[in-house]
């Protein structure tokens, strides 16, 4: 959640009143590093398991399945979808003509149920934004994104009744962001959201945390169609984190993506008639987030 909390500082400055504009960057540069083995702690202090964020993110996908009575192939559709969604955006990473469902199915499994083809890539990126006060928006050439609330949450990794599948962190934040936009019903009233899915499984489980359906019925949403480039809730329509993740600058792509939305600069994978967009980012083991709410209208 590095980069949507850096966005998030930025605007509290111009908030403020402090600064007029604020330049915003995060980047990451992973064919240099690798963000497992650099945050892995050396022996003797714990053993290596060497099984990256698949491997300890799995049990809670799993817990999930069962939880919501979730059927497998889920995954399968979010992975498609996402990649397919990939395909109208020029900066996404990870690129693959008509791949559908049966073909993610078929993809080798890695973290049981997590399959090859339902995980995020590791890549070199970078991203930008400007954020200024009301008189550099108006100067601005093109459409604002004005926006309408922030927030930032984070809970301890582990504690006593501690809900790692639906965090209360992301709950609270998201609770906060949309009290703040006067947003009642982010299904109804959200046109398109960028939220961090770095596994498939990811987005039926934030639809629940983020109060777009009630808890258990995510999978539903996302089996309906709802998500998709051409359903009332599209989700990722850059093609998410599964198919660009330089980690650092992950978090901002998806604020910058959802500002895009609603300033109508999308390009090919613009959402038509987008006027309110969530963008969303999450960090650790599911106990950091940052999100806003930007709009097409000056609140």
């Amino acid at each position: 959640s590095v980069g949507g909390s850096t966005a998030i500082v930025g605007a509290s400055h111009i908030a403020s009143g402090a600064f007029e504009r604020v330049l915003v960057v995060a980047w990451e540069k992973q064919s240099e590093s690798n963000a497992t083995w650099a945050l892995t702690v050396a022996h003797p202090m714990s053993t290596s398991l060497v099984v990256g964020a698949g491997g300890y993110f799995a049990p809670f996908i799993r817990a999930y399945i069962e939880r919501a009575g979730a059927p497998g192939h889920i995954g399968h559709i979010v992975a498609a979808k996402d990649r397919r969604n990939a395909l109208r955006n020029p900066y996404a990473h990870l690129r693959i003509p008509d791949i559908t469902p049966e073909t993610v199915a078929g993809s080798p499994m890695l973290w049981e149920p997590i399959r090859y083809l339902e995980t995020c890539p590791s890549s070199d990126g970078a991203c930008a934004v400007v954020l200024g006060g009301e008189t550099a928006a108006r100067a601005a050439r093109g459409a604002p994104a004005w926006v309408r609330g922030t927030a930032m949450r984070s809970e301890p990794i582990s504690f006593a009744g501690r809900d790692a599948v639906n965090p209360r962190a992301g709950r609270d934040c998201a609770a906060d962001v949309y009290h703040q936009a006067g947003i009642a019903n982010p299904r109804r009233e959200i046109d398109v959201a960028e939220v961090y899915v770095p596994f498939s499984w990811y987005e039926p489980m934030w639809l629940e945390n983020l109060g777009f359906t009630d808890e258990g019925e995510g999978w539903k949403l996302t089996e309906a169609g709802a998500t998709a480039f051409d359903g009332d809730t599209p989700w990722n329509p850059s093609g998410g984190v599964l198919s660009a993740n330089p980690i650092g600058a992950s978090g901002l792509i998806r604020f910058a993506e959802a500002a895009q939305q609603v300033r109508g600069a999308a390009g090919e994978h613009q959402i038509d008639g987008a006027r309110v967009a969530l963008g969303h980012a999450y960090g650790a083991g599911s106990q950091f987030f940052a999100m806003w709410i930007v709009g097409a209208d000056r609140p």
